[in-house]
This record gives C-alpha cells, sequence and structure tokens, in this order.
C-alpha cells in the first residue's frame, strides 16, 4: 500500500504507518479535515501546537506551513483519515444550501472539533473504505461524503461557516512579523509571496524595504544565526537541526556554516 494511500483521487487520503515519521514542511492549499483512527498527531505551526491520538478531529485552516509528526502509540499503529475540503466544492455547497459567511472569521487557524455521536458515525462510515484494498469508492460517492461531512462541521459548530466559507485573497500581512516566525521552513520564495499576500515582485520589493537583504540572502543568514546560537547556547547536535533549519543536506549546512563564520559546525564547542 503506498502511504499515503488515496481513497478518492486528490479528497480522501489514508495514511498507516508502524513507525514514528516527521514530516518537516507541510503547506495545505485548502481547508483539510483530519479524522485520527489511532496512534498520536502532533501539527506544529509558527502559531500553534495540537496533538491528537483516536477519534479525534481537527480542521486545519488553508493556506499554513507547518510541520506534522505522526507516532503510532505503543503495541499499535499510526492510522489517519485526511479529507481535503477544496475550495471548488465549498462553493458548490454555498449555492446549494444558499449558505453565507455572517463575518471575517478571526479565530485560531486550526480547531480540534468536539466530538459528538454524528461525527462517530461519519468517522466510522468513512474507515472501512481506508482499511479494505478491496473496497471501492466511487467519485459521487466520494463527494457525498466530503459535503457529509462539512455538513456535520456546521452542525456541530455553527461558526465554522465563517470559516469555511471566506473566499477572499489572502490579505497583505505583516512581512517582518511572518518571516521572523516562520524562516526555517524550506519552501519556495513564491511560496512565502503566496502566503504574505503578495505577488513575487511585491514580495522581493517589501522584503528588501523591510530587512534591507534579497530574501533568499536573509533567509540563509537567519537560518545560520539560528544555528549557531542553538549550537553554542543550547549544545544542540549540527545533525539535529539543519533540517529543522531548512538545509537540505548536512553537508549543505556545513559548508555554509564555515563560509559564513570561518568554522565548521561540529567545532563551535570543542
Amino acid at each position: 500500500m503506498t502511504n499515503p494511500a488515496e481513497i478518492l483521487p486528490g479528497l480522501i487520503f489514508y495514511s498507516y504507518l508502524s513507525a514514528q515519521r516527521k514530516e518537516k514542511v507541510c503547506f495545505w492549499n485548502h481547508h483539510t479535515l483530519v479524522l485520527q483512527v489511532s496512534g498520536q498527531f502532533t501539527l506544529e505551526t509558527a502559531g500553534q501546537s495540537i496533538s491528537m491520538t483516536g477519534g479525534e478531529l481537527l480542521l486545519i485552516g488553508k493556506n499554513q506551513l507547518g510541520t506534522l509528526t505522526k507516532t503510532p502509540l505503543p503495541g499499535g499503529n499510526y492510522e489517519t483519515i485526511v479529507i481535503s475540503l477544496q475550495e471548488d466544492l465549498l462553493r458548490k455547497i454555498v449555492l446549494e444550501e444558499k449558505l453565507t459567511a455572517d463575518h471575517k472569521y478571526i479565530g485560531p487557524p486550526n480547531i480540534l472539533i468536539p466530538s459528538n455521536e454524528f461525527l462517530k458515525g461519519y468517522f466510522q462510515s468513512i474507515v472501512p473504505y481506508a482499511r479494505s484494498s478491496g473496497a471501492t469508492m466511487t467519485n459521487e460517492m466520494g463527494i457525498l461524503k466530503v459535503k457529509e461531512g462539512i455538513k456535520l462541521l456546521l452542525l456541530a459548530l455553527p461558526a465554522l461557516r465563517n470559516f469555511l466559507f471566506d473566499f477572499s485573497e489572502p490579505h497583505k500581512i505583516d512581512l517582518e512579523k511572518f518571516m521572523l516566525s516562520n524562516f526555517h521552513f524550506n519552501v519556495p520564495i513564491e511560496k512565502f509571496a503566496q502566503l504574505t499576500g503578495r505577488s513575487l515582485a511585491g514580495f522581493k520589493r517589501d522584503f528588501l524595504k523591510t530587512f534591507g537583504a534579497p530574501p533568499r540572502h536573509w533567509l540563509q543568514d537567519k537560518r545560520l544565526t539560528e544555528a549557531k546560537h542553538l549550537i553554542e547556547s543550547k549544545d544542540q547536535k549540527p545533525s539535529a537541526i539543519y533540517l529543522d533549519l531548512g538545509f537540505e543536506s548536512l553537508s549543505h549546512f556545513s559548508h555554509a556554516f564555515k563560509k559564513k563564520f570561518g568554522v565548521a559546525p561540529t567545532a563551535v564547542n570543542s
């Protein structure tokens, strides 16, 4: 079985693991509903850290960067079902159900959903498709399942309509605050521009005005400075931090570190 496996292409996914896995950079283009079957799921973004275990549900907001840690519990496995709440489908639901957002959503971008009997039943209706390679979900059935999930979310938390049905483009946010919180994510400059509500040209222009340096230069310098702080003050090992700071390989990190500071990272505290 591939991992994650697609139950319905592009919409419903199933992940099964027998050993812990940490995904350093995740980006959510769409709102995403995570149904935790077993094991522990931990999401960390610049502003939130959320963990959940079997039977819990999490709604992840679109246009975010984060890391995921997937951990099987002792003697068990890790299983999760992920449903992508794509915007075109949400727009169809708005038209079909005559739903509208009351006002701009201002709450947290990731929400643990309180469970109820309806959501538990919904949860159990999808699990067999995930666990059985012989069970197939047709496109029509899958879309109905996604629609059902959205309606049950609104039944549990009516205020989620303001979360789900806000189709405005990301507004131009505070560039300095965002980059200082998210510099360690190894994503293209174009993605940083999108997440701050700017065109690529506008992002580069605002970045130079804010930080006095081009994005790529500033990002590497900031990551290396943070690495030096972690090694000197926190006694962290280079091999333990280079991925978390956005470097693709230990050799690349070591070369860049020595070029900037004149010594190899392994020699800092020796």
